[in-house]
């Protein structure tokens, strides 16, 4: 079964923060790019580098969707200033 375990640990959550997600893919991307992995490691580190880059997606999908709506409210007037209180 130690098959098993090493899917689990290759599909861990994708991180929260957008910039770590981006540093442990570039990791991966490097590591690979060597050419050292054993075939059942590179297709592991392929798979998480596909769930990294797709959760990046996601989020800079969501940026870019957040950045067009405060474009397009500026558009119909000015912005209120931002409150922290509020």
């Amino acid at each position: 079964m130690p098959k098993k375990s090493s899917k689990k640990s290759a599909s861990q959550a994708a991180p929260a923060d957008f910039e770590k997600a981006l540093n442990e893919l570039e990791g991966l991307v490097e590591k690979m790019e060597k050419g050292e992995l054993s075939l059942e490691q590179a297709l592991a580190d392929f798979q998480r580098g596909i769930e990294l880059s797709r959760s990046c997606q996601e989020t800079l999908k969501a940026a870019e969707q957040k950045v067009q709506i405060l474009m397009d409210q500026s558009d119909k007037g000015q912005l209120a200033p931002f409150d922290a209180d509020n």
